[in-house]
């Protein structure tokens, strides 16, 4: 054999060794790397799954915690871990975003390190709380901002003229108008509108935690409900072509003109029909608002208060609500009973007659009425 061929042979030999050699130490690097990844991805898997799971199962240990108003979801979580009541706030954060859980309520809350983390997602949306409350106190519908802080006065360790000074408060309703941006907007800072936050108080049951409520709190609690309430009729608002405010002052003159969801929709119904021909709303209660009092009768004299809330005054809708209201009266509003008819009249016993002309509105207060 030559010595050209046998240098071409070992140096072929060399070749097939080097790249054996190559392909071993690939070999292990992609299997390196592989069992990296493996570990890597069991390690985050038993990681995130520990993160998910209770910080103390078991335990019956009962820790406050606070949401301030307009709290982001990582500053929500990083309470939480901050507090034990969850491990990784980072995980818990990724966690709500792969599960699109959002609308958590601000609020004073009594959670366990014991909770799953779903029961402590679930109890910061509904805004329920674990502990037993200090107060329960109910505000009925049709209640005006000052009856509520009459209300309130009674229960809890603020007056009236606390409670009615800071829903005045120019500043603290613009802070709320940033942190309820869907219900709130600049229309309630008119400055002939009596109460900026009248109507947007909603009528429920309120369970109260702390030992000295404040009216921040309390105001907080309502507007939560209210958001949750509203919300959900935004779209059908908008189709309506009523602003936020506007379908809130409708619903609070049909709350106060009705007692039951079928009389809701047929005064809704009444007052379409007198926005469309177009007449004065007419409806009493919006003169005791003007007047701010109660009237047992409304006279002539009544009618004549030159108010932006007297709709015997002005066109359309009073400027603002005059009180809060039922959710079957802001469904009425969106839904409400189609009829021709454009008066009504209240007797005795809770009974609305209705009419189409005036002729027969006369006769109706001739026949129950007078």
């Amino acid at each position: 054999m030559s010595k050209k061929k046998s240098k071409f042979k070992d140096n072929l030999i060399a070749r097939n060794e080097e790249a054996s050699t190559v392909r071993k130490i690939v070999s292990i690097i992609v299997i390196s790397l592989i069992l990296i990844l493996v570990i890597g991805g069991i390690s985050g898997y038993m990681y995130v799954k520990s993160a998910l799971e209770p910080v103390e199962p078991g335990s019956d240990e009962n820790i406050n915690v606070e949401i301030p108003i307009g709290s982001s979801t990582s500053a929500i979580a990083s309470l939480l871990e901050e507090n034990g009541i969850i491990k990784d706030s980072r995980v818990f954060r990724f966690y709500i975003k792969f599960k699109n859980e959002s609308g958590f309520q601000a609020g004073e809350y009594t959670f366990s390190p014991a909770m799953k983390i779903d029961e402590i997602i679930e109890s910061l949306k509904s805004g329920i709380v674990m502990a037993d409350p200090t107060y329960t106190i109910t505000i009925p519908e049709g209640k005006t901002i000052e009856e509520m802080a009459a209300i309130y006065a009674g229960k809890l360790g603020f007056t009236e003229d606390e409670f009615l000074e800071k829903v005045n408060d120019r500043a603290y309703v613009e802070q709320l108008i940033d942190a309820y941006p869907n219900i709130l907007s600049d229309e309630i800072l008119d400055p002939e509108i009596k109460y900026p936050l009248e109507g947007y108080l909603f009528a429920a049951t309120y369970n109260f935690y702390e030992e000295e409520p404040t009216v921040e709190s309390v105001i907080m609690e309502m507007l939560n409900k209210s958001q949750a309430v509203i919300s959900p009729f935004i779209d059908e608002i908008a189709a309506r072509d009523f602003t936020v405010h506007e379908a809130v002052t409708f619903a609070s003159l049909v709350e106060k003109e009705s007692g039951s969801q079928e009389q809701r929709q047929q005064i809704a119904g009444v007052f379409y029909n007198r926005l469309d021909e177009p007449m004065k709303l007419q409806t009493d209660p919006t003169v005791a608002y003007a007047l701010g009092e109660h009237l047992a009768k409304t006279t002539l004299d009544d009618l004549e208060v030159e108010s932006p809330y007297n709709t015997y005054y002005v066109d359309g809708l009073p400027i603002g609500p005059i009180a809060n209201f039922a959710e079957s009266s802001l469904e009425a509003v969106i839904n409400p009973e189609e009829s021709d008819n454009l008066y009504f009249l209240h007797d005795g016993d809770g009974n609305i007659y209705y009419a189409e002309t005036h002729d027969e509105h006369l006769i109706n207060k001739e026949e129950h009425i007078n």
